[in-house]
């Protein structure tokens, strides 16, 4: 026979606490001290839930890569979020100086792109040594610089020739320059032997040329050229300038401004060996390759300059005299925060050039 079990007797009232008073405080105590639950793992075995990071990272990133420093501030609002939120905040750091060399990439390949289309890359010139007017293609009062010790002249020794088995390049001179005077442009075919000969006669008196076509065709050429067309007829020599080792007297403009011309240029005829001693013809230019024009300069000294201006003849002693008269009176110093030099003191004036005489 099976073993017959008592019947389990019923609880009393003292075995629920809700009907006994003092174990249904204690047990309400122990309730409240246990607290609500945390995030910690459940006895179930359920991890509790992850908290996310505070956001931040690609404000910081984007902000920093467009605006710099100004990335400085999302990154500092995300790093006070995650601090507070329990979090590590160095990503946000991190984020902040990757955005900042993203930021150096970025604006180095704009302005690469940008001089690249602009074609300035590879032409960064020292302007600070250049004329304004010399920048526009335009002769000025500075195109005969004083003289130089700068071995360091990006332009010294400097060998330009338009002239090839008699054959010289008369170009238009296309920069605008409302002093230039339109008279025809000589032959491209000029002589590359022997001498011309040219007659300046000035209010100071006559000065006789010698042009030299096998040293300077093309600059003997362009003057014998402007002479038979009379272009040189009632200009002023604008510019003088009396130094130990700098004594010119400047002329060939036609407005006496010092930035006059034909409406043409050509290329400076020089070689390392050039140079301008006393009664010395040269071509002025404005300071560029191939910007010769109708300017030149009379030395009446030895005068050191670098070999970039096309010595084309010589001054007879006659003339010399009458270049040591001008140089006497003087200048008005005009010139002297610019070139060097100034307007003489005595006018003067070519009334006439003639060829041959």
């Amino acid at each position: 026979m099976r073993q017959q079990r008592a019947p389990r007797p019923r609880s009393s009232a003292t075995d629920r606490p809700g009907d006994d008073p003092g174990r249904l405080a204690a047990a309400t105590t122990a309730c409240l001290a246990a607290g609500p639950p945390g995030y910690g793992t459940p006895a179930w075995g359920i991890p509790s839930p992850p908290r996310e990071p505070a956001p931040g990272l690609a404000p910081t990133i984007v902000i920093t890569v467009l605006f710099g420093l100004f990335g400085l501030i999302p990154a500092a609002l995300a790093s006070g979020r995650a601090r507070r939120a329990g979090h590590p905040d160095g990503r946000y750091w991190i984020a902040f100086g990757a955005g900042l060399i993203g930021a150096a990439v970025l604006y180095a390949a704009v302005t690469v792109a940008v001089l690249t289309m602009t074609g300035h890359v590879d032409d960064y010139v020292a302007i600070d040594d250049l004329a304004i007017d010399d920048l526009a293609g335009v002769e000025d009062e500075a195109e005969l610089p004083a003289p130089s010790t700068d071995a360091l002249d990006p332009w010294a020794g400097a060998t330009a020739s338009g002239n090839a088995a008699g054959t010289c390049s008369f170009v238009p001179d296309s920069s605008g320059n409302p002093n230039l005077v339109d008279v025809g442009t000589p032959p491209a075919q000029v002589p590359t032997s022997g001498t011309a000969s040219l007659t300046m006669t000035t209010n100071a008196g006559a000065l006789r040329l010698t042009l030299d076509r096998a040293g300077a065709p093309c600059a003997s050429a362009s003057f014998v050229h402007l002479a038979e067309q009379e272009f040189f007829d009632g200009t002023s020599c604008h510019r003088e300038v009396n130094e130990e080792t700098f004594g010119v007297l400047q002329c060939g403009d036609p407005s006496g401004s010092g930035s006059g011309g034909p409406t043409y240029r050509f290329a400076e005829e020089v070689t390392p060996a050039t140079g301008y001693p006393r009664g010395t013809v040269a071509m002025a230019n404005s300071g560029m390759p191939g910007s010769t024009g109708s300017q030149f300069f009379l030395c009446f000294t030895d005068t050191e300059l670098a070999p970039d201006y096309t010595a084309v003849g010589v001054v007879d002693e006659a003339g010399l005299a009458v270049l040591d008269q001008i140089a006497a009176a003087g200048n008005d110093g005009s010139f002297e925060a610019t070139a060097g030099g100034g307007a003489p003191n005595v006018p003067v004036v070519i009334t006439s050039m003639t060829v041959g005489r």
